[in-house]
């Protein structure tokens, strides 16, 4: 059981970490800062199409991730 709990824990990290590098970055240095406060006061379009699904994809993973790391605490 903790060999298999252990084997999901790993394989939900690396999807995890391909899911974080697949996705858009939200700045580009400088000009990305000086946007970003812009789009906090105006607002900003949530992200469509592939991104979304990125972003949901990697909440799950997360969500997995401390799920499976507490259970293979417990179990150890």
């Amino acid at each position: 059981m903790e060999t298999l709990a252990i084997t999901l824990l790993a394989i939900d990290t690396i999807v995890m970490i391909v899911l974080v590098l697949l996705q858009s970055g939200k700045s580009a240095g400088l000009a990305g800062a000086i946007s970003g406060g812009a789009e906090q006061l105006f607002g900003k379009q949530k992200a469509r199409g592939i991104d979304a699904v990125l972003h949901r994809a990697t909440v799950v993973t997360g969500v997995l991730f401390f799920v499976f790391a507490f259970f293979v605490g417990y179990i150890a």
